[in-house]
């Protein structure tokens, strides 16, 4: 049997990919012959020819959102979304071959009447721009499609937003979803239904979180900012913690960046930067004298913009600067972006001007009283405890003893694989991080190495008990094996949130051994991301073996744990089943 595969996720190109790789590999297997083309419209010369589309027997079509489909007019034709093809692939097939129906519409899907189904557009984000923002817009799109409802989504990741919504979309829309973690710009909402909650929320309850957000979404007035609406799922991070996610954000990209180039000078030696006129020391001076030295104003700067938006973000990023000039650190810094934050939205709110000079607020007055207040409340007040603070603080964590260390070591691991990527691992991640710029590393090398362990224990897992997995959760397992190894702890989410109560113990378990054993060994890490090819820098790591052992302990642990607890594939393809029927 000749077969042509396309596959089109506008939302998530790797879920495109994933797609097509799974069913032609679960064809080959199969004895069928396969084409397949993922859909790229940048790149359409990559477009299945005619005579390639004339010679198949017919065609599988897996899509999220809309296709043209008229050049597969008189084809025998089976449209899918990825979920339905990747829970059973063979099966999926086989029953695909014999459903395909011939298509006898010559012309691009018709746009459903708009009053037979309803408009929502959404903004995922989450605060590093990766994982969680993709997953849980790939989530929304597929679970539209099952509810009929017309969904775009835009991201807004780390290299920036895609698919933006335009205006006509927006004014088009019966309500707005906002998955965020972070805080984002609202005023092109004014006037909508808006509903707001967590990329977590929105990954693992994606068909309610979408009727949700049609049913209890909340019309935004023109001036209200995003922590005082209404219309709000539980889980979504509120208040003072989300401004400060969103501070770690815009942090994040330069503290790894300064870190990999410290630990790039450490590769002509530990002491080679101290000889001037070096590429040690050019390369120290790059990140450790300007990227570290920007941090603690980042994320300062960044806290207050969302608290008070633009206004207050340049007496964010001066109290940032103050606060590392006086040695507070990102201790220091966290509290001047919130006193520059708050200053600057208590001035516009209750600071009454004449309308002729209205105007400057936002650019002269505003910046001006609250950089002075933040300022002068960071030199007299918060300046010298906070920097006695964190040097005894450093000191504790430079001189503790094994127990301490092994129970630092228990709780950031714990705590890096509770939510795998949530508030909770930020929580301890930021911490971490936070270290780095008073040369503390042995915590960013616990939180690191736990924090690899939830995606490699459950690549482990699939290959200990291969019988008690199904082929896509076997694959998917390889690409959890993948993202452990980049520290991405995102690769176990769909295993935990399929099997939540037993994928989150095994893995707290695995990580928490991790964490320990990586203090208890001493372990100290100069770069705060990279995975395992941090390593591959010399001097970065100060024991990488003892370092090794510590990740495959805990990702042994977790994968034994796991596959051990795992129902078996055919117990819990009945227990969905009925999880399925139960729900419709």
């Amino acid at each position: 049997m000749k077969l042509a595969i396309v596959t089109a996720c506008p939302n998530g190109m790797v879920t495109s990919v994933l797609c097509a790789r799974l069913l032609d590999a679960a064809a080959q297997r199969l004895g069928w012959s396969t084409s397949v083309e993922v859909v790229d419209p940048q790149h359409p010369e990559n477009q299945l020819s005619a005579e390639t589309l004339a010679a198949a027997d017919w065609v599988l079509v897996v899509k999220s959102g809309a296709l043209d489909l008229s050049r597969f007019a008189g084809k025998r034709l089976f449209l899918a979304s990825p979920s339905e093809a990747l829970r059973d692939s063979e099966a999926f097939l086989l029953k695909a071959a014999v459903d395909a129906r011939e298509q006898v519409v010559a012309t691009a899907e018709p746009a459903p009447a708009t009053s037979a189904r309803p408009r929502l557009v959404a903004v995922t984000a989450c605060p590093t721009g990766v994982a969680h923002t993709f997953m849980a817009a790939e989530a929304l799109k597929q679970a539209a499609q099952r509810a009929g409802i017309e969904l775009q989504v835009e991201t807004q990741g780390s290299v920036g937003a895609r698919d933006p919504l335009s205006g006509e979309a927006i004014a088009a829309a019966d309500a707005v979803l906002l998955a965020t973690d972070i805080e984002v710009d609202l005023s092109r909402f004014a006037g909508k239904k808006v509903f707001r909650c967590g990329t977590g929320v929105a990954l693992k309850q994606a068909d309610a979180t979408l009727e949700r957000a049609l049913a209890e979404g909340r019309v935004m007035d023109a001036k209200a900012s995003g922590e005082g609406q209404p219309g709000k799922a539980k889980a979504e991070p509120k208040g003072a913690y989300k401004h400060l996610l969103t501070g770690v954000s815009y942090m994040l990209p330069m503290v790894v960046a300064g870190g990999l180039l410290i630990a790039l000078s450490f590769v002509f030696g530990i002491e080679a930067f101290k000889q001037e006129g070096t590429l040690a020391a050019a390369l120290m001076q790059i990140g450790g004298e300007a990227a570290f030295k920007l941090m603690v104003p980042l994320l300062a700067g960044y806290i207050a913009y969302s608290i008070a938006d633009r206004p207050g973000l340049a007496p964010g990023m001066i109290g940032g600067l103050l606060a590392g000039s006086l040695g507070a650190g990102f201790i220091g810094g966290i509290i001047a972006g919130f006193l520059a934050g708050y200053s600057a939205r208590a001035i516009n709110r209750h600071l009454a001007l004449p309308q002729s000079v209205e105007a400057l607020k936002p650019i002269l007055i505003i910046p001006l009283l609250s950089s002075l207040f933040t300022g002068l409340v960071m030199i007299y007040v918060v300046g010298k405890p906070v920097a006695g603070m964190l040097t005894s603080l450093t000191h504790f964590l430079d001189n503790m003893g094994t127990s301490n260390a092994i129970l630092l070591g228990l709780l950031l691991g714990g705590m890096m694989c509770v939510d795998l990527g949530g508030p909770i691992n930020k929580a301890a991640y930021a911490f971490s991080v936070g270290l780095l710029a008073s040369q503390s590393y042995a915590p960013m090398a616990a939180t690191m190495a736990a924090g690899m362990v939830p995606p490699i224990g459950m690549g482990i897992a699939t290959l200990l008990m291969r019988r008690k997995f199904a082929q896509s959760e076997r694959e998917a397992g390889k690409a959890a094996l993948v993202l452990g190894l980049c520290f991405i702890s995102e690769g176990a989410i769909p295993f935990a949130a399929k099997d939540p109560l037993r994928v989150i113990p095994a893995s707290i378990a695995g990580g928490a051994l991790t964490g320990a054993l990586s203090m208890y060994f001493g372990c100290k890490l100069m770069a705060p991301h990279g995975g395992l090819f941090v390593l591959a820098i010399p001097n970065a790591m100060n024991h990488a073996l003892l370092y090794l052992l510590a990740i495959v302990a805990g990702s042994l642990v977790t994968g034994v744990l796991y596959a051990l607890l795992k129902r078996g594939a055919e117990q819990g393809m009945v227990l969905e089943s009925r999880r399925v029927e139960g729900s419709l």
